[in-house]
């Protein structure tokens, strides 16, 4: 018996299918939240940060602002 018929016979192609359904069910929250309407100022404002001059932030070395 070969290692290719343990594991053909072995039912292991449901996680495969599995993760397909996963990753498109994430892939699609992904794109409609991406393109939501009520988003689209954050995301414009988030498209504009490279754009900006650099804002300097001085912190304490002890961690607060």
């Amino acid at each position: 018996m070969k290692l290719s018929d343990v594991v053909s016979h072995s039912g292991l192609a449901f996680y495969a299918e599995v993760a397909l359904v996963l990753f498109f069910a994430v892939f699609l929250v992904v794109l409609v939240r991406t393109f939501w309407p009520s988003r689209r100022a954050e995301l414009e404002a988030d498209g504009r940060i490279p754009l900006e001059d650099d804002k300097v932030v001085h912190t304490n070395p002890r961690g607060r602002a």
